[in-house]
């Protein structure tokens, strides 16, 4: 049997060049990987399914599944994208805000309300910094180009002020005015006036850390997802798909390890590492169901209370069944 043609859109990350440059084989595929902008590959298969399978936002996906009986896009648990967000939170360099909790009442910019990003900046200030989710007005576009919108309809309920800055407005000239408060962004503004933005918190790491170090959570951005009808049709593509990502990423995982020759330019790489696996752990960057239940659930329950699912969903819902148990030998 001819191997089955499947096309991947997917940044260029370290963890997924060896499906890239063909190291890796995903088991009776004939892959194509399309090196694409995170923008561009959500934007492409949302709107228009041009992909066999793609990296996905984790909160367009799930928004996906919940707006809908019969979902036709499936994800695999593998995770190409994680990131703490505490340095996504900025404010003009004269602001007198100087703790989450005094945007209470204010307005804030966001690229898109969905954004996975932003999602857990909202969820992180409400759960720990005091600035409920329904305290702040949101305005949505782009960033440094006018003119974004929000990639999927949504239908938010009574209480979320969201609405789109004017069609010739970027956000962050906005933020810059004064005509925004802040700004919750996944990208580092890059304001026409330099020094004129600040990071609301004064030292972002030490805030992550802290974070990481209380919950045990390194939050997911991005899953992997397949069409559903292709799923369908070849239900063994979702393990031979996640079997191949986990590959992938070991590969990475020991040349990080390499100490005779820095595989990296990165100098003090073995030390990060172990400050790294110190705060998060061994396996500090998972694939698969179980050793992320927890990170999911706590994702899920964001995207509820901020609005974006009208349901609390599972996250055993999110996966192919085929893929959210591991193979024991």
């Amino acid at each position: 049997m001819s191997p089955l043609p499947v096309s991947l859109a997917c940044w260029d990350y370290d963890r997924t060049r060896a499906l890239a440059d063909g190291g890796v084989r995903p088991v009776g595929v004939d892959l194509t990987y399309l090196c694409l902008p995170v923008e561009e590959t959500f934007f492409r298969m949302l709107r228009h399914r041009e992909f066999d399978a793609a990296e996905m936002s984790l909160s367009s996906y799930v928004t996906h599944v919940a707006a809908t009986d019969s979902p036709d896009l499936v994800a695999l648990p593998a995770f190409p994208s994680r990131a703490f967000r505490h340095h996504g939170i900025y404010v003009r360099t004269d602001s007198p805000v100087t703790d989450p909790a005094e945007l209470a009442g204010g307005v804030v910019g966001v690229p898109e309300y969905q954004l996975t990003a932003v999602v857990w900046i909202r969820g992180i200030l409400a759960d720990r910094h005091g600035l409920p989710v329904r305290s702040v007005r949101y305005r949505t576009g782009g960033m440094h180009s006018p003119g974004r919108v929000e990639k999927q309809p949504l239908a938010l309920p009574a209480g979320i002020d969201v609405e789109p800055i004017p069609a010739d407005r970027t956000l962050v000239d906005m933020l810059v005015d004064g005509e925004i408060d802040a700004l919750y962004a996944p990208r580092t503004p890059r304001p026409s006036q330099p020094g004129s933005v600040r990071t609301l918190f004064t030292d972002p790491r030490a805030e992550e850390e802290r974070y990481a170090a209380e919950t045990g959570i390194f939050p997911i951005m991005h899953t992997v997802v397949l069409r559903r009808d292709l799923y369908r049709r070849h239900p063994w593509l979702a393990g031979s798909m996640l079997t191949a990502f986990e590959r992938s990423k070991e590969l990475v995982e020991a040349r990080m390890t390499e100490a005779a020759a820095n595989p990296t330019m990165v100098p003090w790489l073995s030390d990060e590492l172990d400050r790294t696996r110190a705060l998060l752990g061994e396996d500090f960057w998972p694939y698969g169901l179980e050793a992320n239940r927890g990170v999911l659930e706590v994702f899920l329950r964001y995207a509820h209370e901020q609005g974006l699912t009208g349901r609390l969903l599972e996250p055993d819902e999110l996966f192919a069944p085929e893929t959210r148990e591991a193979v024991i030998i």
